[in-house]
């Protein structure tokens, strides 16, 4: 008979991998348990089997030491696992754990982290419950409190201590400590510090700080070269690539270096890095010399039928033709041509994509682009920051009135809004982040703008990006990304129609309101920032006194009170 070798037991909630095992009788008869739970700090298979093997011998060392112990007839309970209290060193290294997973958890999304109230953790465990209502003159005791009166503070200091004496009694039990009063509450303020150190990092994740922040435990072995950017993890990637080897991941850094010098955006690298790491784990390895044109029809066919881990929604056939195969195709093509691989598996490799049904337009009506200017010219800052409060307040407006990319505004910077020769302008400029052209381009602003008063915004804001949470120095990507989620949230909440984007929706909506107002095509393509349509269009310059003159003949837009605000829901 074949005994089943024992092996860690990956937890249905957290996926962090544990080290379970049921104790000999004869132990059991010793210590009183019955079995040893401890977290192995990981969500990778490979690093917790190897993890794994290195507690299984420490427990059965514990085993050799526990009988041994009662051999010589010492207490079974100094030979067994921990029966004192657990110490303050003890209870902070086991909670490193619930920092971890919680960083884990939130690691790829941290705006979604909505459970932990950084703001309060300095008086959850010093200070009293506030009074549930205020006083009321001329009433001794008010018995139950007034409907709506109680204090946010005893909310979420309640649901916050309860969260954390629940992790700490499940960390005693599992590690073998007493649960003893004392206990519970050491192990708790541990386990909240760890909630709080976490929750603090994922506030700076949010404001895009990727850069300055180690990856949690739990996701150390997915580098940033290597995972797609849903968050899956691959266990095909999980090495270290070098650039240009012939590794699956490899090739993607070689083509990177090469193409980079030469131009390339990061966004083209992000699809493809996230191309050929849906390949790896779709094949199971990184060897990009094993790679047949029959596996990439079966990556295909795979990507075609399996909804995304993202969204959950199927990948459409233009997907996987435009960003899989497409990429798959140019390095593959790369590696050929630097010798790093024979042949190009995907060369021969096709998908027909069939023209989808167009329901509507994909420009905003007249009534959506009033409901979108007319929230935003009422939209009241809440919790959210000052910078994400005046984009949902100005980046619409610019959208109306330059046509422009809402990432190229949403870059934009203090310096990028300035006079000359009596216009108002922006800039939108490589230099302040990415621009799909790699040119720069000055637009003129029209004067509803100057009007509503963006540039005395602009005068009274401080130096840098007006509307990223970033430092001018760091990579503004994550942030600028995080910001046109927000952005198309927020023009969702007025235009609910699925059938078009609140955000892209604008650029249409320029080209149809300009060519009503008869600006001619090759202004409108030179304010937007389009590539000329023909060599023709390329001599000549469309002067800033020409945009100008042609931006004015943009209508205004009729603000709508809030109350008529839901017409173009």
């Amino acid at each position: 008979m074949v005994l089943a070798m024992s092996r860690p037991v990956k937890h249905p909630k957290t996926g962090v991998y544990w080290f379970r095992k049921r104790l000999p009788a004869d132990i059991v008869a010793l210590t009183g348990r019955k079995e040893v739970n401890k977290t192995l700090g990981t969500k990778d298979p490979e690093e917790a089997k190897r993890k794994y093997i290195e507690v299984l011998a420490e427990f059965e060392a514990d085993c050799s030491r526990i009988r041994l112990g009662a051999g010589n007839g010492e207490p079974t309970e100094k030979a067994a696992s921990p029966a004192h209290p657990i110490t303050d060193r003890e209870a902070h290294s086991l909670a490193q754990t619930v920092h971890d997973e919680w960083l884990a958890k939130f690691y790829d999304n941290p705006s979604e982290q909505l459970h932990w109230h950084p703001e309060f953790y300095e008086g959850m465990w010093t200070d009293y419950p506030l009074p549930s209502t205020d006083p009321i003159p001329g009433v001794e005791g008010v018995a139950d409190p007034i409907p709506g009166t109680m204090p946010i503070e005893n909310i979420f200091w309640k649901s916050m201590r309860a969260g954390c004496i629940s992790r700490a009694k499940d960390i005693l039990v599992e590690n073998g400590f007493p649960t003893d009063p004392w206990s519970i509450t050491r192990t708790a303020r541990a386990v909240g510090a760890a909630f709080q150190r976490a929750s603090l990092t994922l506030q700076k994740l949010e404001r895009g700080d990727y850069e300055s922040e180690p990856q949690p435990a739990g996701l150390t072995h997915r580098s940033a070269e290597s995972r797609p950017a849903d968050g899956r993890s691959s266990k095909a990637t999980t090495a270290k690539t070098k650039p240009g080897s012939a590794t699956l991941m490899g090739l993607v850094e070689g083509w990177w270096i090469e193409n980079k010098a030469a131009g390339r955006k990061p966004s083209t690298y992000d699809s493809y890095r996230n191309a050929f790491a849906y390949l790896a784990d779709f094949l199971d390895h990184n060897d990009a010399t094993k790679v047949t044109a029959k596996d990439v029809i079966g990556f295909k066919n795979h990507r075609l039928s399996t909804p995304s881990p993202k969204t959950g929604k199927m990948v459409s056939a233009k997907t996987v033709k435009d960003s899989n195969l497409s990429a798959l195709k140019v390095v593959f093509d790369w590696g050929v041509a630097n010798g790093l691989v024979t042949h190009n598996p995907a060369a021969g490799v096709t998908l027909k994509v069939g023209k989808t049904a167009r329901l509507r337009s994909k420009s905003l009506s007249d009534e959506e682009a009033a409901a979108i200017l007319s929230g935003a010219m009422a939209h009241q800052r809440g919790q959210e920051s000052q910078r994400t409060y005046a984009a949902k307040r100005w980046i619409p407006w610019l959208c109306a009135f330059t046509g422009a990319r809402v990432g190229e505004l949403a870059q934009l910077r203090k310096q990028d809004v300035f006079t000359r020769d009596s216009f108002w302008i922006i800039r939108i400029t490589p230099e302040a982040g990415t621009v799909k052209t790699n040119e720069a381009r000055d637009v003129p602003l029209h004067e509803q703008l100057i009007e509503l008063g963006f540039p005395k915004f602009v005068e009274q804001s401080g130096s840098g990006h007006l509307f990223l949470n970033v430092d001018p120095t760091e990579d503004s990507r994550g942030a600028r990304r995080g910001l046109k989620n927000r952005l198309a949230e927020f023009g969702r909440s007025f235009v609910s129609d699925p059938n078009v984007a609140p955000n892209h929706g604008w650029r249409h909506r320029f080209k149809t309101v300009g060519m009503e107002a008869g600006i001619p095509p090759r202004i409108l393509d030179a304010i937007q920032g389009q590539a000329p349509r023909t060599v023709a269009e390329t001599y000549g310059e469309v002067t800033l006194k020409t945009m100008a003159a042609e931006i004015e003949k943009l209508p205004f837009y009729r603000l709508r009170s809030t109350s008529d605000m839901g017409s173009a829901q």
